[in-house]
């Protein structure tokens, strides 16, 4: 017995095995920890854009050029990723829509038009981010050209997309593996190369933004964690995934989507404070200022061994490899959501691998790199003031509206990032 992911626009199923865990957790009757597993999934999936190559580009510059001083910048990001991936799983178990379907229905057709239009551009923009950092990796680490390396990234994620075929699990569990494999690498490289864990504490725990640089790369680091996509996604993984029977049931439910919200991220937010201070401790002196992939890894080389800079490669490919996977899912969320419309993910997989392939063949990948980590920032308070909107609305949540607290907190987070944004246009403009 198998039940279908309704309209969440991938194939995913559940087994009877899974089913029966499930139910057996929300009647009360699967004690401690156990009654978790079942439901994990959701949050570990959208952890992986807070991994992404993204992430690897900002964190490195961030490290290598300011030290340990923008890791309060990581810190509120990821605590702020907390709140909104919460706050999106809660939407899809409450209502049974995710977040772009909510927002066709909710509000005018033009304000659904813009909102879809923009997130098209962050997904593209994210997978173009994703698909091109897992090229680079295989490019030096295959020592192969970056086209050909592109060619086998497109071929190796599409067969992780084809797992969705035979349920969630599969592609649950690679998608975890592949987390697996990014934080040991980093754990490993912390141990190659020890921070100063004084001045890390302190600038974890004290903002400092010292110019105009340092705001631009805030901005960056804000866009690289905190995704647009993602935010559809959740609620999209988590609107038809289990059946609540009545509020309380309901209640459990949130309860277990919260706590695997904070593992997950949690994770993720340690992996990227691992990447700034790695970066602080091995480039901070000897080579300030990287912001490119491949001199960060040829750095490493000499700095701490082929070790090393094999570790950076291979977390390097499993991100961009699952993330890639990760964005192609959300893209289809988004499109499905906003438009009713479906296309195959072999189609979405072409769109975003046919600008990777032009950006590899014209200009600076980098640069590329960053830049849509830029246009990441710039989508984003779209679907975060969505989600206080619509969390606030009893038409839609009923019972479940959320609190003065979250509103307030997720107000206070919205309004921080479009004033960073206006500090940067001020910037660029200067």
């Amino acid at each position: 017995m198998k039940r279908t992911a309704g309209s969440l626009p991938i194939n995913g199923t559940l087994t009877l095995h899974t089913e029966v865990a499930m139910r057996t957790a929300l009647e009360q009757r699967r004690p401690g920890w156990r009654a978790l597993l079942p439901f994990a999934g959701p949050a570990i999936i959208a952890s992986v854009a807070y991994m992404d190559p993204g992430n690897f580009v900002t964190n490195i510059q961030a490290g290598s050029t300011y030290g340990y001083q923008l890791l309060w910048v990581v810190l509120l990001a990821n605590v702020v990723a907390m709140l909104f991936q919460a706050m999106s799983a809660k939407l899809g178990i409450v209502t049974g829509r995710n977040l772009a379907e909510l927002c066709r229905e909710q509000f005018s057709k033009p304000v659904v038009i813009g909102m879809w239009i923009a997130s098209e551009i962050a997904a593209v923009a994210t997978d173009l981010a994703e698909f091109l950092g897992a090229g680079i990796g295989i490019s030096l680490l295959c020592h192969i050209p970056l086209v050909w390396a592109l060619g086998i990234t497109g071929v190796l994620t599409c067969a992780i997309l084809s797992l969705d075929k035979r349920g969630f699990r599969p592609l649950e569990l690679v998608i975890a593996a592949l987390v697996g494999v990014i934080g040991i690498s980093y754990l490993i490289e912390l141990t190659l190369a020890p921070p100063d864990w004084h001045a890390a504490l302190f600038h974890t725990l004290v903002p400092q933004l010292h110019d105009g640089a340092a705001v631009t790369l805030a901005v960056g680091i804000i866009g690289a964690t905190i995704m647009p996509h993602t935010l559809y996604l959740h609620s999209g993984l988590t609107q038809n995934r289990s059946q609540a029977r009545n509020d309380g049931e309901r209640r459990r439910l949130l309860n277990f989507s919260n706590r695997e919200v904070i593992v997950a991220l949690g994770f993720a937010g340690l992996v990227n404070l691992a990447m700034v201070m790695m970066s602080a401790s091995a480039f901070g002196r000897s080579a300030p200022g990287i912001s490119d992939i491949g001199v960060a890894y040829r750095t490493l080389g000499p700095a701490l061994g082929m070790g090393a800079a094999t570790l950076f490669l291979v977390s390097l490919m499993a991100s961009g490899l699952s993330s890639s996977a990760v964005g192609t899912l959300a893209g289809q969320v988004i499109m499905q959501g906003f438009i009713g419309f479906r296309v195959p993910v072999l189609v979405r997989r072409l769109a975003t691998m046919v600008p990777a392939f032009i950006v590899a063949l014209s200009c600076n990948t980098m640069s590329a790199m960053i830049a849509s980590q830029v246009v990441l920032s710039f989508v984003l308070p779209l679907p975060l003031i969505a989600l206080v909107v619509l969390s606030q609305r009893r038409s839609v949540m009923g019972n479940f509206v959320a609190g003065r607290a979250t509103v307030i907190a997720a107000l206070v987070a919205t309004l921080l990032i479009v004033a960073l944004n206006f500090v940067l246009i001020y910037q660029t403009l200067r």
